[in-house]
């Protein structure tokens, strides 16, 4: 991340002048946040609302996500029907040139609501990184045991039901017939299909774990949707369509304290995965050490019989990586690069075609 110079105020209007790059996939988004870092220079109400947080890390805390997010909870919940044409979320088909003035009247409006929503812990628990995710369950699956999935940071889990989606690329499938279709691979390269993988455990944990079933939660996970990213937002109803049939259990729980009773005993007969997606930047350095420290223990105990697998899939710079290591032998590899998102994914390693 590019370091942030001057006072608090100039260096939250450079971060959120950051966060606006032209690459971020929303031009919705990029034009609120660059206003936005302008307003917070002039000590508007952006900087009001979010001046609290400007002595965190602001690349952790993320309060522009923060900020965005409560937002388009006050859109979604029909709270800031001015802002509706701007966001296609809501059905608008408005260009974002001017929507600035509409939405600095809804923060000035909504100034308490804003200020209560923006805490809320940010939840982007992304379906479309199945696409990625994908081929580093079909690695560990090939031995032929049958999976136990353990998933820290899981927010509604929706990841924990990867293996009820379907999988589409150059003429090839994986997964049953399903509402959530992940077809993202476009480079030569893709996972490879011909694997059978069958899931006999899986559970997870998160701090403030999430109900896809419950209207609140919906909301909520929306909200942190881009308004103008309408495949995602299909993705995501797509997942609280299978969600609804498909339960998981999310213990609410710290990742570090959790791990370590999970993988206190690796049951023979069958391989545990370990995987997060867009996790560790948001674990403290002594949790991510703890977290760590708790997979190569129980990699040092791994057997033939007791399998353990490694998948994650976290930031990289322009590109995440997803990364496979497994044990016994403790060998890992790059499987792919992806979209933070998941699209676009390209296969890099072991069991591509």
């Amino acid at each position: 991340m590019p370091s942030l110079t001057g006072g608090p105020q100039e260096r939250f209007a450079q971060y959120l002048t950051h966060m606006a790059r032209g690459d971020n996939g929303s031009a919705l988004y990029t034009t609120i946040l660059r206003a936005a870092a302008d307003d917070v220079r002039a000590g508007g109400r952006v900087w009001d609302l979010l001046a609290d947080r400007a002595e965190r890390n602001l690349w952790d805390d993320a309060p522009a996500i923060r900020l965005l997010g409560a937002v388009h909870h006050l859109v979604l919940a029909g709270r800031a029907p001015e802002l509706d044409r701007f966001y296609p979320s809501a059905g608008g088909t408005t260009g974002p040139e001017r929507v600035w003035p509409a939405l600095a009247e809804v923060l000035e409006r909504e100034a308490e609501a804003t200020r209560a929503l923006i805490p809320r812990p940010i939840q982007t628990n992304e379906v479309g990184r199945c696409a990625a995710l994908i081929g580093g369950f079909l690695e560990a699956a090939r031995p032929g045991l049958p999976l136990r999935v353990l998933e820290i940071g899981s927010s509604a889990g929706f990841n924990l039901r990867w293996d009820h989606y379907r999988y589409e690329a150059r003429g090839r499938s994986w997964g049953p017939d399903s509402p959530v279709r992940l077809c993202s691979y476009n480079t030569q390269r893709i996972p490879s299909f011909d694997v059978t993988a069958t899931v006999v455990e899986r559970r997870g944990c998160d701090q403030h774990p999430v109900d896809p079933t419950t209207e609140e939660d919906r909301l909520m996970l929306t909200s942190f949707v881009w308004p103008d990213q309408i495949h995602r937002h299909r993705l995501l109803k797509a997942a609280l369509e299978v969600a609804e049939r498909v339960p998981v259990e999310i213990d609410r729980a710290n990742a570090a304290e959790w791990l370590p009773d999970q993988l206190a005993e690796l049951p023979k007969g069958t391989m545990t995965v370990v995987f997060h997606s867009m996790t560790m930047q948001y674990l403290t350095l002594e949790e991510r050490d703890a977290v760590r420290s708790a997979i190569g223990s129980a990699g040092e105990r791994a057997t033939r019989e007791a399998p353990l697998a490694w998948l994650r899939m976290e930031p990289g710079g322009r590109w995440a990586h997803v990364d496979l290591t497994m044990w016994p032998g403790g060998i890992g590899r790059r499987l792919a690069r992806s979209g933070y998102h998941g699209d676009p994914v390209e296969w890099l390693s072991a069991g591509g075609s």
